[in-house]
C-alpha cells in the first residue's frame, strides 16, 4: 500500500510539473515581442507537417511558439530535466519519445521515425543534446532525415534581455516582455542513397546553418552574451 501511494504521489507530482511547465512556457512567449525571419521559405513543409525541426539545446524553448498546434514527435532525453520537458510537451499535445544519442539512441530514433511517418507528425530533435559538445551536430538527425525523406528545418531564437545560464550549453531563458527574434534557416535534405561522405557533408551544413542563424538572431536582438 505504501509503495502504491508513493507511486501515485510521484505521478501527481509530474503531472503538476507538466501543467505548470506548459503554463509558464506559454505565458513567457505570450509576453515577448516576437519577430520572425525566414519562415516563408519553409512554410510549405511546415504546413504539410512533413519536416524535422532542428535546434540547439540552448535554444530549445523556441519550440514553444514554433511547435504550437503542430502535434510533433519530440526526442527527449531520459534525464530529470528531460522529464520536465517531456511533461510540458505532452500537455501541449506533442508525442515525446525518450532516449538520446548516448543512451537507447537507436531504439528511440526508430520510434521517432515511425511516429513521423505512420502518424503524420513533424519531428523535433536537438542535434547537440543532451550533453554536448555545445553546438556540434550529431548524426542522429541525418539518419532521421534519410529514413523519412523529410527536410531538416534549422530554427533558433534569441532575446534582447535574457538569462544565460552557466551550463554546458549556455541555456538561454528570455526575460518576460523582452524583444525576441525567431529565425528559420534553409531546409536541408538527405537523399535515401546518400553515402557516408555525403551524410557528413550535410551534417556539417546543418551545423553551420544553425550557428549562422543563431548568430543572426543574437545580432538582431543585440544580444552579446553568447
Amino acid at each position: 500500500m505504501r509503495a502504491r501511494n508513493e507511486q501515485w504521489l510521484e505521478s501527481v507530482k509530474w503531472r503538476l510539473i507538466g501543467v505548470l511547465g506548459r503554463l509558464c512556457w506559454d505565458l513567457l512567449f505570450w509576453s515577448l515581442r516576437t519577430g520572425v525571419t525566414g519562415y516563408r521559405a519553409v512554410a510549405p513543409h511546415v504546413k504539410a507537417r512533413k519536416c524535422i525541426y532542428a535546434f540547439w539545446h540552448s535554444r530549445l524553448l523556441v519550440f514553444g511558439p514554433v511547435g504550437a498546434g503542430r502535434r510533433a514527435a519530440f526526442l527527449v532525453s531520459q534525464s530529470k530535466d528531460g522529464e520536465i520537458l517531456a511533461q510540458a510537451l505532452q500537455r501541449k499535445g506533442h508525442l515525446t519519445i525518450r532516449g538520446s544519442s548516448s543512451k537507447d539512441g537507436r531504439i528511440a530514433l526508430d520510434q521517432l521515425i515511425a511516429a513521423a511517418v505512420t502518424k503524420a507528425r513533424p519531428a523535433a530533435i536537438v542535434p547537440d543534446g543532451p550533453r554536448g559538445p555545445r553546438r556540434k551536430a550529431k548524426p542522429g538527425v541525418i539518419i532521421l532525415a534519410k529514413k523519412t525523406g523529410y527536410p531538416i528545418i534549422p530554427v533558433t531564437y534569441s532575446a534582447g534581455r535574457a538569462k544565460v545560464f552557466a551550463s554546458w550549453d549556455r541555456f538561454m531563458l528570455p526575460y518576460p516582455l523582452a524583444r525576441c527574434r525567431i529565425v528559420f534557416g534553409a531546409p536541408l535534405w538527405v537523399p535515401s542513397e546518400a553515402d557516408r561522405a555525403s551524410e557528413n557533408r550535410i551534417l556539417q551544413q546543418l551545423e553551420d546553418e544553425l550557428n549562422r542563424i543563431t548568430l543572426l538572431a543574437d545580432r538582431s536582438c543585440k544580444d552579446t552574451t553568447r
